[in-house]
């Protein structure tokens, strides 16, 4: 069963998890995590991450941003973070800490790599970067991009106010969020809103968004503002470019790419629940810490971690994916750049390899296996995820939990993950 997490504080969590039926333990177990006490301390902890490791070289002069007029050190800032400018989404909701900047005529744009997320927006002088921390889950920085030595330092409350809520899985985290916007941008906070992944519908999906791409006769939110006191979605849908509705002289790309925008719901999410897991986890192990050895139920503890992991393994395998009903088509620079960056097994098969026919990936297994949020997770945690997937593509696990996956599904996932993967290598699960 699917944890109920309620947020009673910035940075406070309680989770109770139901015990899955035939489960060592009886009953249920609760986690009560404070983000701001040991074992996280998030506020004092240093991050150690893409972002934390270009400002050092900042700091330290081995590094240094090029300044534009036109977009300050945005281009040299993607570079440096190795961030392709192809990833360009764009949001023109007011739904950022610069909501002053944003309007439908000069939208927030995003540009991701595999952990790090850039906001830029025409005419400001602060950038907003988000990236992936092994201990902290999302960090969060600015940079001053006055034309001046580039100031970049790291943020906390300002941005766990929105980052660290239910929104975010309750965690330091990332979210996509659909809105129901009013033409300058505004939201209405008693409107239906939708934190938005694989698993969303595509009626509810960019609210507040501009989306550039081919996706035939399915239906979303994006590109579209109330008018006449609803959602005026009659001339949303295939657009090829976004010129008609502004100046785009100045970004990067004149898109919001719709292919982008599917691949930034997935992973924002799916770095969420690694990261939620590895919260668990840690506050398991360390209240454990502080009992006497007797009083630890080992199969009760062995229970709990299996119920933490297969959260994990549902959205490494896209547990519940809407099934699209028509091609998507996106920008072919952003493809591109995406799949290229592998890695591909012996037969050049990649978890990177889209299909948007039916589903977003070929081979649907999420690419950020391979990420170091993945790598960095609790060791026994990722051992009990890698030994569950392990034993669903095996087919000796999972039943029809996972009757979304073919036999074929399964043997070209376990494949490539053998080939390219070393927790998933022959040796390591003779």
């Amino acid at each position: 069963m699917t944890p109920t997490m309620k947020l009673f504080l910035i940075g406070c969590v309680t989770a109770t998890f139901a015990l899955a039926a035939g489960s060592p333990a009886r009953g249920q177990f609760t986690v009560n995590i404070d983000i701001d006490q040991a074992p996280f301390q998030y506020t004092e902890t240093p991050g150690n991450n893409r972002v934390s490791r270009l400002m050092h070289q900042l700091e330290n002069k081995e590094v240094e941003l090029d300044y534009t007029s036109q977009r300050g050190y945005l281009d040299s800032l993607l570079e440096a973070l190795q961030i392709p400018p192809s990833s360009q989404t764009l949001v023109f909701s007011k739904t950022s800490m610069q909501v002053r900047y944003i309007t439908r005529r000069n939208p927030r744009a995003i540009y991701f790599n595999d952990d790090t997320y850039v906001g830029w927006i025409n005419g400001s002088s602060l950038v907003e970067i988000s990236t992936a921390d092994p201990k902290l889950g999302a960090a969060f920085y600015t940079i001053d991009m006055s034309p001046f030595r580039p100031k970049l330092k790291r943020m906390n409350y300002d941005c766990l106010a929105c980052h660290a809520t239910s929104l975010t899985q309750g965690i330091p985290g990332h979210t996509v969020r659909s809105v129901v916007p009013s033409y300058d941008g505004s939201v209405n906070s008693q409107t239906q809103s939708f934190i938005t992944n694989d698993t969303s519908p595509f009626s509810q999906r960019w609210g507040g968004w501009y989306v550039t791409g081919f996706h035939g006769d399915m239906k979303h939110m994006g590109n579209a503002y109330v008018k006449g006191g609803s959602l005026d979605t009659s001339r949303n849908a295939n657009l090829l470019n976004l010129r008609d509705e502004f100046d785009s002289a100045n970004y990067l790309a004149p898109q919001s790419d719709i292919v982008a925008l599917m691949v930034l719901e997935h992973q924002t999410q799916m770095h969420n629940s690694m990261v939620r897991a590895d919260f668990f986890v840690r506050q398991l192990d360390h209240e454990a810490s502080e009992l006497d050895d007797d009083k630890v139920d080992a199969a009760e503890s062995a229970a709990q971690l299996q119920l933490i992991a297969g959260e994990v393994v549902d959205r490494l395998l896209f547990k519940d994916e809407t099934k699209l009903t028509d091609e998507v088509r996106g920008s072919v620079v952003f493809a591109a750049d995406f799949q290229t960056l592998g890695p591909k097994d012996s037969q050049g098969r990649s978890l990177r390899d889209f299909d948007l026919k039916s589903r977003m990936f070929q081979y649907p297994c999420s690419y950020l296996i391979y990420s170091d949020a993945f790598k960095s997770l609790q060791p026994k945690l990722r051992s009990e995820i890698v030994r569950q997937i392990h034993d669903v593509l095996a087919g000796t696990a999972g039943g029809d939990r996972y009757e979304h996956l073919s036999a074929a599904d399964r043997g070209s996932i376990l494949g490539i993950l053998s080939d390219t993967h070393p927790d998933f290598s022959i040796s390591s699960n003779d």
